[in-house]
């Protein structure tokens, strides 16, 4: 066991935990005002029932040595995991862990927070609070820990055929992506979407929320070396420059398109970069986070373009940003990676490219599919969406019996609304 590399993994899992208040409040700023508590409370609440079905059962399942598809029940409750000299499946060889197991555990606990809770800004304004929870709880168990398993743990058949995520672009961004993209096409469309017009109510909380999650994400991407060392440096610098580099991208396609360049954009933007980064942060270096950050950018404003155009309801963008910001950054490892990781540009062949692509289409197919049937199930018991009444009334409201703001029309919901 390493001190140093202790002390930085646990920084970095309060780090991944802080990035969930992030998220909450870069969501529920762009929410309508009626709506706040809401959007905050699905978000904050992810924090307590995944953190208790973690330690349950999820972890165990996500990295107990079940095979290559799914661990098994060893670590149920957390069992052995106290013992410091305990090594986890795999983690074996070039691959031993430097850090208590107990660490190695709750730092990806953090992870398994925060996926779910992207999810939310999809289905923002019309999902019943009782319906996320049911949701939420299976969807952890059922979907989230055998793709982590997959493509985390060594002996998942991902990892073991050379797919590379170093913090997450198919188990946490693709995974939730496509599982926001299917949700929103069970739940339905707002109402009075696309017509009428739905304003973010507090943009300055959305700017708040993106300096959050782009602090967080140092932890995120950076703590996933498990070390303090220069693996570590090189994916804390390829973080931050490749979350620059698609909030410029994103403002200039937004400019020359639409003639100014927005507060909303450069948050959006900035995200957009970091997602398409965090596959890649531990495997790249040079230039590569320029261009990966750069191409994110341009690809993820071009995409949610074409909701619109296509049909569905994705509220706050999850699937232009997350689902095709982890496949941008995926896709793109395979040509970028550096040569001993075997990018296809830097002289690796095709090898890990065709994994990067069988890995990004595995779980697009696993979650879309397995997302599809909870949220099915979800709406014939208890019913997915609020009713008319509520959506108008709105889900502070409705679902909480709170209001946000406390003071003139802000208070009824009409600023905003």
């Amino acid at each position: 066991m390493d001190s140093g590399n202790t002390a930085w993994v646990l920084t970095s899992a309060a780090l991944v935990l802080f990035m969930t208040p992030g998220l909450a409040f870069f969501y529920a700023g762009m929410v309508r005002a009626k709506n706040v508590l809401g959007m905050l409370m699905q978000n904050f609440f992810s924090m307590g029932l995944v953190s208790v079905l973690w330690a349950v059962v999820a972890f165990s399942l996500a990295f107990g040595d079940g095979g290559a598809f799914i661990g098994n029940f060893d670590f149920v409750g957390l069992k052995d995991l106290a013992d410091p000299d305990f090594q986890l499946p795999g983690y074996v060889g070039d691959l031993a862990l430097t850090i208590p197991p107990l660490v190695f555990a709750a730092y990806q606990m953090m992870f398994a927070v925060i996926t779910p809770a992207l999810i939310t800004g999809a289905t923002a304004d019309r999902m019943k609070f009782a319906a996320w929870v049911a949701f939420l709880g299976l969807w952890l168990v059922l979907v989230y820990a055998p793709v982590a398993h997959w493509v985390f743990s060594p002996t998942g058949w991902l990892f073991d055929r050379g797919a590379l995520d170093f913090a997450g672009g198919t188990v946490v961004h693709i995974n939730a992506g496509i599982a926001a993209l299917v949700l929103v096409l069970v739940l339905g469309k707002r109402k009075g979407w696309p017509g009428e017009g739905m304003p973010p109510h507090n943009l300055p909380w959305t700017l708040l929320g993106t300096g959050i999650l782009w602090f967080g994400w140092f932890g995120f991407n950076a703590g996933s070396a498990l070390g303090a060392n220069a693996v570590a440096a090189q994916a804390f610098m390829n973080t931050h420059l490749a979350a620059a580099a698609a909030m410029l991208s994103w403002l200039i396609v937004e400019r020359l398109k639409d003639g100014h360049a927005t507060t909303l954009g450069a948050a959006s933007g900035a995200v957009a970069g970091l997602v398409a980064i965090t596959p890649c942060a531990g495997f790249v270096s040079g230039m590569a986070p320029l261009v990966i950050g750069g191409a994110a950018g341009v690809l993820c404003y071009l995409a949610i373009q074409l909701k619109v155009k296509l049909g569905y309801d994705d509220s706050l963008d999850v699937v232009g940003v997350h689902l095709v910001g982890g496949i941008v950054g995926s896709v793109l490892l395979g040509l970028l990676a550096d040569e001993a990781f075997g990018g296809l540009l830097f002289g690796g062949g095709s090898d890990l490219l065709v994994n990067q692509f069988i890995a990004v289409g595995a779980t697009i197919l696993f979650s879309g599919v397995l997302s599809f049937v909870i949220a099915k199930v979800v709406d014939l018991v208890i019913g997915l969406r609020v009713d008319d009444d509520a959506e108008d009334i709105g889900l502070d409201k409705s679902q909480h019996a709170e209001a946000a703001y406390n003071f003139g029309d802000i208070a009824m919901g009409r600023v905003g609304s």
